[in-house]
């Protein structure tokens, strides 16, 4: 059985989240759509900083990983890009939340294709040379694989001819020199990533995430900075679980819910 389109007469149904131990909460569609979790809470950690700061979350979806850095770093301003008008939708909701006044004034939903190049990308409202960091979650899988029963959630999760290279491409118009990109996706994206940032963005560095020692990785980190000439870094792996163990280890606890970065390497 699969999920039925929206209509008027058979409304989406909606769930309210919270995250970060109720420090934000986060509107989701139930059925369709893409949904929320681990992945974007780790988007938000690789960005770090206390000062006054300009973020976009491209293809936002509902706003997760956005309003998570909001949340988290005070004087941050987050731009959130999504095409989905749907998804847009919820993010909008999100911010119309009580429990999220304090950050709502800091954050805007920009529907917008992120693929977008030049001027159609410029005239849509993606300037150049704005934003300090631009992090993304870009769909994992490939369309021949994906089997997700409703066209939305097949959108989110599949992965475009091309993809890193125009959103990569995206990011580094928008972004002011010496800016961080930031991303997270599966280990087998690795090398169109690399490829992706080319002489767009240099120090790049990628952390494998597993979910216990000894097992294969399931996601990358990848941070970058625009306009750098520092060589690629592979960081410590981040193991999420101890043997036999169901919960976190701590730290990567801190860093779902909010209560630590994943800072860069220090360089000397």
């Amino acid at each position: 059985m699969t999920d039925a389109a929206p209509t008027p007469e058979k409304p989406v149904t909606e769930t309210v989240d919270a995250f970060h131990y109720g420090r934000f909460h986060l509107v989701q569609p139930k059925g369709v759509g893409h949904r929320s979790g681990m992945d974007a809470m780790l988007l938000a950690a690789l960005v770090a900083g206390e000062g006054p700061m300009r973020v976009a979350d491209l293809g936002a979806g509902a706003g997760a990983a956005g309003l998570a850095v909001a949340a988290r770093i005070e004087k941050a301003e987050v731009l959130l890009v999504e095409r989905s008008p749907l998804m847009a939708g919820f993010a909008r909701k999100s911010l119309a939340l009580p429990s999220n006044a304090a950050f709502a004034s800091r954050v805007s939903v920009l529907e917008a294709d992120v693929s977008l190049s030049g001027k159609a990308r410029i005239e849509a409202g993606l300037a150049d040379d704005v934003y300090d960091h631009v992090i993304m979650n870009p769909p994992f899988n490939d369309r021949i694989d994906s089997r997700t029963p409703d066209a939305l959630k097949a959108e989110a999760h599949a992965m475009e001819h091309d993809l890193f290279e125009r959103w990569i491409k995206t990011a580094g118009a928008i972004m002011k020199p010496g800016g961080q990109l930031s991303l997270i996706a599966r280990p087998q994206s690795i090398a169109e990533i690399i490829a992706a940032c080319g002489r767009r963005f240099g120090g790049v560095e990628i952390t494998a995430l597993h979910a216990r020692a000894g097992e294969s990785a399931l996601r990358i980190l990848v941070t970058a900075i625009k306009g750098s000439r520092t060589r690629l870094s592979l960081r410590m792996p981040l193991v999420m679980h101890e043997p036999g163990q169901h919960d976190f280890i701590p730290f990567v606890d801190d860093l779902n819910n909010g209560l630590a970065a994943y800072p860069r390497l220090p360089r000397t």
